[in-house]
């Protein structure tokens, strides 16, 4: 039942204050590694764990939010999740050891996981339906700008004060959420028959499946894919969870995640879209910052304030959008923000080792119109043809899979970067023989240089091969930024047929929408 006057609002501000906590939390992390390696006496490797142990416990816990809200009432469940995670922050902030700090991690995964996938569909239980694009636009908003305002944010406060303070900042923000939604969330029904017994064995082989998996896309690259036995051992271990887990719910009566929504065309056929989405926000945003701080030689801050404006963009955007697709068939505007992203991504496929933030600012402002075009679109598109009763189970499905999507793309265009940096610089130390005339050219206008400031010979000619060297790597690693940029662009383009098998939402339907 809708909310009336502004109230509804109080609602909107109230869940979405506490889903935003959770999506900058996702990304504000990255930025302040270095300072807590430095202050709890980790290893890169180690520390990379701060991260990883948020995310596995992310896309475990996003499945299940369908069954946890019906088995508890939505409010309680987001409730609890709230005041999990501001008390996590808090765990932290406070922490002393990398073990403290990703068992705190751990469980800030938990209650997020609940926080965004039930704060939008209370938003849309909250809104009457003429006003359903407004609250999607709304929400919309945030999940696409809080990936890009964590490093921002991030970046600001490490620089300027400390890494644990990204985590207490949460403090003020999740007590005003709570007070809201204790005060302005509707009341849950109350049940009418008793509970199902719990399917323990289904959620273990869930978390045993989607965990190890998460685990497999996390530390893959770092340690040489199946070249390791950890990483093998984590990939069969995931696919085997997931065959049970599925021949396990598949067969009963309450499943804890129920499958049999991915009946529908449209979800399905939006999930994979919506992979493809994850993988172009998160991938492009993945990219980016590592090319502004290691070509570039941008701080996080500078990384922070480069990336802001796609954030603005996105924010801006959202509501011209939602006009949009309640005065066109959602399918067309979510090719031509398909189209408009792929374009953009071209575009950033032209970086040089000379681009500078000018050259960057209208591609990453395009790539975060093209997004906002693609994303409100795809989940009217995906979940507006099911019915009613099948919504929860769907939102919860599709909201893991642009989760995954992020996932699957960074461990993928890592990959593709790294091994496509080693392929360009070997070809460019094959066209830089010592007995090419320009190159020997080149080394004797370095070497001379440097003897001219007063350096031995044979010592200026070391100086001239290492940056020789230098400018190779840093060329080879141009050009392997470049190569994921068009294969990014290309998925796009090669994925927009499936908008074929997507719905149009039913005039007058209800749609609730995940992100």
């Amino acid at each position: 039942m809708a909310e009336q006057g502004s109230n509804k609002w109080l609602v909107a501000v109230a869940v979405a204050l506490g889903a935003l906590l959770e999506i900058i939390d996702t990304s504000i992390v990255n930025v302040a590694l270095t300072d807590m390696q430095a202050s709890l006496g980790a290893t890169l490797t180690q520390i990379t764990w701060v991260i990883t142990s948020y995310a596995i416990a992310n896309v475990i816990i996003l499945p299940l939010s369908a069954w946890l809200g019906n088995r508890f009432g939505k409010k309680k469940y987001f409730i609890f999740s709230l005041v999990g995670f501001t008390a996590a922050s808090m765990l932290c902030g406070m922490s002393t050891t990398l073990w403290m700090l990703t068992v705190a991690r751990v469980l800030q995964g938990l209650f997020g996981g609940g926080l965004l996938a039930k704060a939008q569909a209370i938003l849309f239980e909250t809104f009457p339906r003429e006003e359903q694009a407004m609250a999607q636009g709304f929400f919309g908003a945030i999940v696409i700008a809080g990936p890009v305002i964590g490093p921002t944010l991030g970046g600001y406060i490490v620089t300027n004060i400390n890494w644990r303070w990204i985590f207490f900042i949460n403090l003020p923000v999740g007590i005003a959420a709570t007070f809201m939604c204790v005060t302005a969330l509707p009341a849950d029904k109350k049940k009418t028959g008793p509970n199902a017994p719990v399917d323990w064995l289904a959620i273990a082989l869930l978390a045993i499946g989607i965990g190890c998996f998460q685990t497999f896309l996390e530390e893959g690259y770092t340690d040489d894919w199946f070249e390791s036995p950890f990483v093998t051992t984590m990939a069969i271990l995931g696919g085997l969870g997931m065959v049970l887990f599925v021949f396990r719910v598949l067969g009963a009566k309450d499943p804890v995640v129920d499958l049999r929504v991915l009946r529908y065309r449209s979800l399905w056929a939006g999930s994979i879209l919506s992979v493809v989405v994850g993988m172009a926000l998160y991938g492009a945003l993945f990219a980016i910052p590592i090319f502004s701080q290691n070509v570039m030689h941008y701080t996080s801050q500078q990384t922070g304030v480069l990336l802001l404006p796609g954030a603005l963009t996105s924010a801006f955007a959202m509501p011209i959008v939602a006009i949009l697709i309640r005065k066109f068939d959602p399918r067309i505007v979510l090719v031509g923000g398909g189209l408009i992203l792929a374009s953009a991504v071209v575009l950033l496929a032209q970086l040089t080792p000379s681009t500078g933030s000018d050259d960057l600012f209208w591609p990453l402002v395009i790539r975060a119109f093209g997004t906002v075009l693609m994303f409100l679109p795809l989940s009217m598109s995906a979940l507006g043809p099911i019915p009613k009763e099948d919504v929860a189970g769907a939102t919860a499905l599709f909201n893991l899979t642009r989760q995954l999507g992020g996932s699957v793309g960074v461990a993928l265009l890592t990959t593709i970067l790294g091994n496509r940096q080693t392929f360009h610089r070997s070809v460019l130390i094959e066209h830089l023989a010592v007995t090419d005339p320009d190159v020997q050219s080149r080394v004797a206008q370095l070497t001379g240089g440097f003897v001219a400031k007063g350096a031995d010979l044979l010592k200026a000619k070391q100086m001239a091969l290492t940056i020789l060297d230098g400018s190779t790597r840093i060329q080879s690693s141009v050009m392997a930024f470049n190569d994921t940029f068009w294969i990014t662009a290309t998925l796009i383009v090669i994925t927009l047929p499936l908008v074929l098998l997507l719905g149009k939402p039913p005039k007058g339907v209800k749609v609730e929408a995940g992100h």
